[in-house]
């Protein structure tokens, strides 16, 4: 019951919160207005710019900024126990995250739907801009790679999923050519696409059965580079490749609205499954500790490190990338992007609370060690997450050591919520198998989703980095999409211990403090937008603070304690680049502040003048 409790009086801080905090931002700080022409109307080619419904752009927006992100942070921070993450997740998603989503998507349109980075350059100083640039264009690196290897690594894991996922594709390109080009309506389109991904879900859960095989096998002739994680890792960025150059309705709108009824669908499932299985005893926060009293000597302190650790579903930076990237080319009115930034980023929320109840109490529900043994309670629970450092002697009398928190892999973590939530799902009586290939094919749809509109928002900044470097080729769609692709891939297929493929898993540790640096440049950037009108900055400057102070000081200390120590070349290069990039940009705001108060910045051509809106 009392894990019931938990999640309901999370979701209703939400609730209370939208209409309260989120309303007030809204309506007294950026004074949105109906009468304001967004650029998905001013600008409008139908390829990026395209006046959409709220529920359709809401659904694109909150399945790109979602992702695997508040599945795998979450899935890992409740290491330290469940309360701090519960914690960051609540408090983080109404006063840091949801801002700076919403204030993000706020100035995008009204600066014609240009990225963060490009507004920048106006409110800060032209310098600023290629700063923000660039980090952006490192931390999409990092972002590619990294949810590459994840989409590949549920696959391999769970060949159940990969049926679902590559059929929802062009599932979205015949609703999207019946809704824009036959002039169907969307929703009986999108449901029936909606059944025809579920029955493909029973069908990958009972594949066998069915003489069916969806396990990618090693391609021998590409030797090591054969295995099914790197085929799979060049296959997704091929198709990513494709997703970021056709225009935004034929893919992205309808795959991402098919995508958002899937999360509803699931989360009716995993929260209902919660309510019966809390009301019933059997889930349980009780088989996890609130706060782990027994942490490694090699594990890194709850703070700063549980800030990063849970990036999206308290607050990302990746989050700034779409709102200003994609979503605000396709908002039809201002007053949408508080259902849109602020609302999205709570739902967000409302998700990485039930992952943390999942990966708990779910988990502690039961789970089957690869021996065969059938674990519950808190024995469960540690057959994941314990980090504890043991030893023991081996046939040959040698010592072995096991445990530690160097020892924990993402697989085993996102294998915690996809057997915890479906030991949720299964409470509603739905078959364990079924249940797992339901949250599998969850996670990887997701994470599909952050990866194609990752690509596209990449080929955006390398245009913007082309136009303000002034190299030409750079500004070709084609030519920029290739360099995303390329790069990403690269970093992704190299060997990062594991064999070739599992780059990725190199730089998971430089993902959480990137990602969090980068929502604190956003929040700087909304700070001075705000300034330079004589508005209240307060409840975005404290953020801001929290936001770069906290993650250059994770990333300071991973640097001198771990990666310049112990030799990761990889990880230092990255760090050192990113954090001098983050320094840099904070001292050229310094230098602009005293000349930023109630002084317009320079507005872009055919922008509606702010000071009609402010």
């Amino acid at each position: 019951m009392f894990t019931l409790a938990v999640a309901l009086g999370s979701f209703f801080a939400f609730i209370v919160a939208y209409h309260t905090y989120g309303r007030w931002i809204g309506q007294r700080i950026f004074q949105l207005s109906a009468e304001a022409v967004a650029p998905s109307h001013a600008l409008r080619d139908d390829v990026d710019f395209v006046p959409t419904k709220p529920s359709v752009i809401f659904g694109h927006h909150f399945t790109s900024i979602a992702g695997t992100g508040p599945i795998v942070g979450p899935a890992i921070a409740v290491f330290w126990g469940w309360l701090p993450a519960l914690l960051w997740v609540v408090l983080g998603s109404i006063f840091v995250g949801a801002v700076h989503d919403f204030g993000s998507l706020v100035l995008s349109l009204r600066n014609q739907g240009q990225t963060i980075g490009e507004v920048a350059g106006r409110v800060i100083s032209p310098r600023a801009k290629l700063l923000f640039l660039l980090v952006l264009f490192f931390a999409l690196m990092v972002v590619l790679a990294i949810f590459g290897l994840v989409i590949a690594i549920i696959f391999k894991l769970y060949p159940a999923s990969v049926l679902s996922v590559w059929t929802a594709m062009p599932l979205a390109v015949v609703v999207g050519l019946l809704v824009y080009r036959a002039g169907v309506g969307l929703l009986w389109p999108s449901v029936i696409a909606l059944v025809v991904l579920y029955a493909t879900v029973a069908v990958g859960a009972y594949a066998p059965e069915l003489g069916l095989d969806f396990s990618l096998a090693p391609i021998d002739a590409l030797g090591a580079y054969g295995n099914p994680v790197v085929v799979w890792t060049m296959l997704l960025l091929a198709y990513c490749y494709v997703a970021s150059v056709l225009p935004v309705w034929l893919l992205l709108q309808p795959r991402d609205y098919i995508n958002s009824h899937q999360l509803m669908v699931a989360l009716a499932l995993l929260v209902g499954g919660l309510a019966v299985a809390g009301l019933t005893g059997k889930a349980s926060l009780s088989a996890a500790p609130m706060i782990a009293t027994e942490i490694p000597e090699d594990a890194p302190p709850i703070f700063p490190f549980l800030f990063i650790t849970i990036a999206c579903g308290a607050c990302s930076g990746f989050h700034c990338l779409v709102a200003s990237g994609t979503t605000s080319k396709q908002i039809d009115r201002e007053p949408d992007a508080r259902l849109v930034g602020y609302g999205g980023m709570l739902l967000e929320g409302a998700l990485a609370v039930v992952v943390i109840l999942a990966c708990c109490a779910g988990l502690g529900m039961g789970v089957t060690t690869p021996d065969g043994k059938t674990l519950t309670g808190a024995a469960a629970w540690q057959s994941k997450y314990d980090a504890r450092i043991t030893t023991s002697t081996n046939e040959q009398g040698q010592t072995v050591t096991s445990g530690g928190w160097k020892n924990h892999k993402l697989p085993q973590m996102v294998g915690g919520f996809v057997e915890g939530g479906a030991n949720f799902v299964s409470a509603l009586g739905v078959p364990k198998r079924l249940s797992v290939a339901i949250i599998a094919v969850l996670v990887a749809c997701f994470a599909a989703t952050t990866l194609d509109t990752a690509t596209r928002l990449q080929r955006y900044v390398i245009q913007e980095l082309g136009g303000t470097l002034g190299v030409a080729p750079l500004t070709n769609k084609h030519i920029a999409t290739g360099i995303a692709v390329v790069t990403g891939g690269a970093v992704a297929l190299i060997d990062g211990g594991s064999g070739p493929g599992s780059g990725g898993l190199i730089l998971w540790p430089l993902f959480g403090a990137t990602n969090q640096l980068l929502a604190g440049l956003a929040l700087m950037v909304i700070v001075f937008y705000l300034l330079r009108r004589g508005l209240p900055v307060w409840f975005a400057a404290l953020p801001m603070v929290l936001m770069l102070v906290v993650p250059g000081w994770a990333m300071a200390q991973n640097i001198a304690q771990d990666f310049w120590p112990n030799g990761k070349h990889v990880l230092l290069g990255f760090g050192v680049v990113i954090l001098l990039l983050q320094v840099w940009m904070v001292i050229e705001a310094a230098i602009v502040l005293p000349r930023a108060w109630k002084v317009l910045e320079r507005q872009p051509a055919h922008d509606t003048p702010v000071a009609e809106r402010a």
